[in-house]
């Protein structure tokens, strides 16, 4: 599918991967709407080519207007869910039971938001002329290498990106009628803002934790293997784990 002349979506897009994806698709000619937070948003750093749009992805409302927005214009044809939080906390621990609000949160931003941003892309990615191999649009979710080797403490975490996983297929079968291609990319350790007040020290034992290449991964490389997935229009219904082949220890 090509990038030049569409309009798409991306979700966290005011900074880490979706302001990495945000302006890949900008240089590339897409009409990006890039949705946050009111305090993100505030602070993104203008890029021709992006539009920031205040939004919450569990607010089904804010969503709907940020899509008919971007569905105003250029045929909305790609959608990018990066929005998401994490929480560290065990089940039981000296502090006591793990707090049920704190886990309904992660769910909720991580899983829900997800399935939120993409049920309204996907309605009105349906309603753009498909070309000639049927194709319509193209919607990629992020789900996290703790999906499958969540460590101690990340319960919350882990479960709402393990949701994402198992979206994945049934997504993609349910909008194979409408032409719209869905998948997942599960990063690795990334060098996202969350990880901006960790120390030096702190930082080279992740990455001497990677087998190849011994370093934490880049946005910059999580937009690039967005691009590409758009590009290939073969790829469907799949995760991909970009994680320098890590595989997470229980802590």
């Amino acid at each position: 599918m090509q990038v030049s002349g569409i309009a798409a979506v991306v979700t966290g897009g005011a900074s880490g991967l979706g302001g990495a994806t945000a302006e890949a698709l900008a240089k590339q000619g897409a009409n990006v709407y890039a949705l946050d937070l009111p305090s993100a948003v505030e602070k993104a750093a203008a890029i021709d080519g992006v539009t920031y749009v205040a939004a919450d992805v569990t607010n089904p409302e804010q969503v709907q207007a940020a899509v008919d927005q971007a569905a105003s214009g250029a045929p909305l044809r790609v959608a990018v869910n990066c929005a998401g939080v994490g929480t560290a906390g065990r089940i039981l621990s000296k502090k006591g039971v793990h707090d049920l609000d704190v886990y309904r949160k992660v769910i909720e931003v991580n899983l829900i938001g997800t399935f939120n941003v993409l049920r309204l892309a996907a309605e009105a990615i349906a309603k753009t002329d498909a070309d000639d191999n049927g194709q319509r649009g193209v919607i990629i979710n992020t789900a996290s290498i703790a999906a499958f080797d969540g460590q101690i403490g990340q319960a919350a975490y882990a479960s709402s990106k393990g949701g994402v996983v198992g979206l994945t297929l049934p997504a993609a079968r349910d909008l194979s009628t409408s032409g719209i291609r869905v998948m997942t990319i599960a990063p690795g350790i990334i060098d996202t803002p969350m990880l901006a007040g960790v120390g030096d020290e702190f930082r080279a034992s992740l990455a001497e934790g990677v087998p190849f290449p011994k370093r934490l991964g880049l946005p910059a490389e999580y937009a690039k293997l967005a691009l590409s997935i758009i590009d290939h229009d073969y790829l469907n219904g799949e995760v991909i784990r970009m994680d320098g082949a890590l595989r997470m220890a229980p802590r």
